[in-house]
């Protein structure tokens, strides 16, 4: 199946990282996830290890959007938004 633009879900640890984001690192999120993910999910580094299966977008120096694609439902979860660093 293609998919022309893909739907964005967040899972519960996403949501708590974004709303701790600054309003800046917000709507770069925002943005990020419209017209990049959205539109071609494949273009995030593929992640390895553990989290092979998964992919990544640089939102900031050290902060991250990590994200699974889901092909046949046409959508993208994002399950982090923040730091891999640590705090």
């Amino acid at each position: 199946m293609s998919c022309q633009v893909y739907q964005i879900e967040f899972t519960k640890q996403a949501q708590k990282e974004i709303a701790k984001l600054s309003p800046k690192l917000r709507n770069k999120l925002k943005d990020i996830l419209r017209n990049k993910v959205a539109m071609t999910p494949e273009a995030g580094k593929r992640l390895v290890g553990d989290l092979k299966g998964y992919y990544s977008v640089r939102l900031s120096f050290q902060d991250r959007i990590v994200y699974r694609i889901e092909n046949d439902r046409c959508f993208v979860l994002v399950v982090r938004a923040k730091t891999h660093y640590g705090e």
